[in-house]
């Protein structure tokens, strides 16, 4: 009985070490890492989570990479909910094989970004090669839209400084989020809903997915946007939320990197 009582309390002091030792590795890497935390200064490009203001505005966001089966139960959705505002991020292959839908998206007056054209981590790119393929995003998406995209969301949400100073280059602003829905991993509508109503802020950059491989985001979205207007909030496009004057000089975080390295460290 004492080698068990022994054993037992072995065993909750070794997953005590190993958290904390897994929380001090990602605080390191949060350090080392100075490319996924800037600060808006002047001269140096930075990504954007979210936008620092007391008004009640979210922005609801889209990527698409692949799928012919969601995007449009999705778009079917926010005509009935009256949401009028919402920013889609179109990768360019898709969009060019699903003109149609892009004009949808378009005709119920949605905003438009690029999702970049080969959906690869472009930090492994050369500067010449995420130029490339920037490019080819951008010419795409403009032929099929008639207007310019300026807002660029990475594929996989992959950047480093590099791709920061390439995408300043062309005249874009990069978008990320503060909070993931996680809706491709399909873990159930509720779960989506809670993740988003719990975690969402004003100012808030909302990630979710009209691609095939999230199955449940046109259930949960219907509940989502309910919640969230329950909660007095606003959906505005990403444009509208950069409007807000208190995004200049406010310190920006890549919270959701952040807490993946932590739960790849912790083995959570």
């Amino acid at each position: 009985m004492n080698n068990f009582f022994y054993v037992l309390n072995g065993k909750k002091i070794k997953r005590f070490f190993f958290v904390f030792a897994a929380a001090m590795f990602a605080a390191g890497i949060i350090y080392v890492e100075s490319d996924h935390i800037s600060v808006f200064s002047e001269g140096n490009p930075s990504a954007v989570y979210s936008v620092a203001t007391d008004k009640k505005v979210i922005a609801l966001t889209f990527d698409i990479s692949w799928g012919d089966k969601r995007t449009e139960p999705i778009l079917q959705v926010l005509k009935d909910k009256g949401v009028k505002n919402a920013t889609f991020f179109l990768s360019s292959p898709w969009s060019k094989t699903h003109p149609d839908v892009v004009k949808d998206i378009q005709t119920q007056g949605f905003e438009i970004g690029s999702h970049g054209h080969k959906h690869v981590n472009y930090s492994t790119l050369t500067e010449e090669e995420i130029k490339e393929q920037l490019k080819s995003a951008h010419s795409i998406l403009t032929d099929l839209t008639g207007k310019e995209p300026n807002l660029l969301r990475l594929p996989n949400g992959d950047f480093d400084k590099k791709v920061l100073k390439v995408a300043d280059s062309l005249g874009y602003k990069v978008i990320q989020w503060d909070t993931d829905s996680q809706d491709w991993l399909n873990k159930g509508v509720d779960n989506i809903v809670n993740r988003v109503v719990s975690k969402s802020h004003p100012g808030d950059i909302v990630l979710l997915h009209a691609s095939d491989s999230s199955k449940q985001t046109h259930e949960a979205l219907p509940i989502i946007i309910d919640e969230l207007r329950k909660k007095g909030y606003e959906f505005v496009t990403v444009s509208e939320l950069l409007n807000q004057s208190a995004v200049k000089g406010s310190e920006v975080r890549d919270q959701a990197w952040i807490q993946k390295q932590f739960e790849n460290a912790a083995g959570l």
